[in-house]
């Protein structure tokens, strides 16, 4: 029998939401990333409840319980159960009745087999009961196991019911998915299949899956995978993947936790990615780090301007770009640069220079004493 012994499942305040349900004989059961991740021995951060009891019923018998019931999502039979601080998703079983490939529309279900038979892949449609025991209507288990990711029946009707299950796919292969047995050939051939599909979903749907897909250990395959498919040419135009498994042995090298933003830059040229909508903070990022490292400035002129965290964005992007590896002299130029601090102040040069002048003559300093290797102190570029 498989059952999950993790911590979270076991905590009085999650267990306090199953017994407000379970009381009164309706169903409580987790589903989908909480119990999959556990069953992989990975970080749980989300905890997902599935049940019989309708939305209206959930808030009344959890409320009574004395939990707090917010109708997060009462339309789609979401509830959120705060309790104990944590908050859990309980959704109402669910079954589609029409799907237009980016939206459903749903009826509540009253068979766990009909709610798992509307998710996506079989390791999502794994269930655990209060107590830890697995249930698995749909055989999942073994794909788990086996790091399978696999489409739930027929992979061309899971893709036509939410197309932006064809990038969810290469999401999930690229967290979950065993690279050395490889992709699953009926669905790539289903989502080779529909790529006009991916035309109806919304630049922010598709940029903030590519993020998700980017922040995985080991992208790469993945991404080759959907340059292969056809994929990443209909949502990255232009889009160029060669360098990006160049950046992530780059990374591992020099110890740099992945970056979506860093890897993003690394694969899409800056008026492809203008597309996905990103915030702004994320595409002033990108802007800076594609700028810089197809610029002239030097490593340690980067670890200066941006700090070696920063300058350590453009510098493995841009080694990635020339095909150079990582060196320990990379990594003392930038911490030699970060730990610089400019001589001169704009008081130094007043009266003399003001206006426009002032900022020319502190940059033109500032030039100076960068090639110097941060070396002329201030009398000397006074001198000057």
């Amino acid at each position: 029998m498989t059952q999950i012994t993790e911590d979270w499942i076991r905590v009085e305040a999650t267990q306090d939401v199953c017994s407000a349900l379970t009381n009164a004989g309706a169903q409580a059961l987790f589903v989908g990333g909480c119990v999959r991740n556990a069953l992989l021995n990975a970080p749980v951060s989300d905890i997902d409840i599935a049940t019989d009891a309708h939305p209206e019923r959930v808030l009344e018998l959890t409320s009574k319980a004395g939990l707090k019931a917010i109708p997060t999502g009462i339309d789609h039979g979401t509830i959120t159960v705060v309790s104990g601080g944590i908050p859990h998703e309980v959704t109402t079983f669910r079954r589609d009745v029409e799907t237009d490939g980016r939206r459903a529309v749903v009826a509540y279900a009253d068979a766990v087999e009909e709610d798992a038979a509307r998710r996506d892949f079989t390791m999502n449609a794994l269930y655990a009961r209060p107590d830890g025991t697995i249930l698995d209507p749909l055989n999942g288990l073994p794909d788990l196991r086996a790091r399978r990711v696999r489409f739930i029946g027929n992979a061309e009707d899971r893709i036509k019911e939410d197309y932006l299950r064809s990038l969810r796919y290469f999401r999930f292969h690229a967290w979950y998915g065993d690279a050395d047995a490889g992709f699953d050939p009926e669905a790539l051939s289903a989502i080779a299949s529909h790529l006009e599909g991916l035309e109806k979903l919304s630049r922010e749907r598709v940029g903030a899956e590519m993020l998700k897909l980017l922040g995985a250990p080991d992208p790469a395959p993945s991404v080759a995978a959907m340059r292969s498919a056809g994929v990443l040419a209909r949502i990255l135009p232009g889009a160029d993947d060669k360098a990006l498994p160049i950046l992530v042995k780059l990374e591992g090298d020099a110890g740099a936790p992945p970056d979506p933003i860093r890897r993003l830059a690394a694969i899409a040229p800056l008026e492809v990615a203008r597309t996905l909508r990103l915030s702004k903070a994320q595409l002033q990022r990108l802007t800076r780090m594609r700028d810089e490292a197809m610029g002239t400035a030097g490593v340690a002129e980067l670890g200066f301007r941006y700090g070696s965290t920063g300058g350590l964005h453009e510098t493995l992007l841009r080694c990635a770009f020339l095909e150079q590896p990582w060196t320990d002299d990379l990594a003392i130029a930038l911490e030699k640069g970060a730990a610089a601090s400019f001589p001169i102040k704009a008081n130094d040069l007043i009266p003399k220079y003001s206006g426009p002048a002032l900022g020319k003559k502190l940059a033109e300093l500032e030039a100076r004493w960068i090639a110097s290797g941060f070396l002329l102190d201030r009398d000397e570029l006074l001198a000057e």
